[in-house]
């Protein structure tokens, strides 16, 4: 989604829109939605770690890269993922932008908790800082994802059921 999309979403929603580029200083008050989910994407602790050892360069692992880019897609421009995914080790701005259009061309939804735990076994880097918190690492439960996500779930759950049922 492009900023101009999710500022007007945020209008429509009553919400102000974040102070900074990367949301870093918006005021967490403001981008609550009312189940208190946010739309400020350093609200997830989990996205919090993985965005602050992109930006120390450090190397989060393929299945930390495919996570931050399968959510933070939702609430960074094209341009400030690659930006972040350049500073892996051995990352340069042509495997970065790929590895963003895949996860755009094929649709990927945000990965569940228990995905990003199975993951986390198969990598060195710990993607969710705290796995022994039950309620970490959902980024369903912490942040605000626009509407098509939720719909996307819903008709995969509906097609699985309608199978089941044949």
């Amino acid at each position: 989604m492009s900023n101009k999309e999710r500022s007007k979403r945020n209008d429509r929603a009553g919400k102000q829109p974040a102070e900074s580029k990367n949301n870093r200083t918006a005021p967490r008050d403001t981008n609550r939605s009312d189940d208190y989910r946010s739309t400020n994407l350093r609200d997830s602790p989990m996205m919090a770690h993985l965005q602050d050892a992109l930006e120390r360069g450090e190397d989060i692992g393929p299945f930390g890269r495919l996570t931050f880019v399968m959510v933070a897609r939702h609430f960074l421009s094209e341009d400030e993922l690659v930006t972040l995914l350049e500073k892996q080790p051995e990352t340069d701005g042509k495997d970065a932008r790929a590895l963003v259009m895949q996860v755009q061309a094929r649709g990927y939804n945000p990965p569940k908790r228990e995905r990003i735990l199975q993951w986390m076994e198969r990598q060195d880097f710990p993607i969710c800082p705290n796995p022994e918190d039950p309620l970490g690492c959902n980024v369903y439960r912490e942040l605000q994802f626009p509407d098509g996500i939720y719909e996307n779930i819903n008709d995969y759950w509906e097609e699985k059921t309608e199978q089941q049922e044949e």
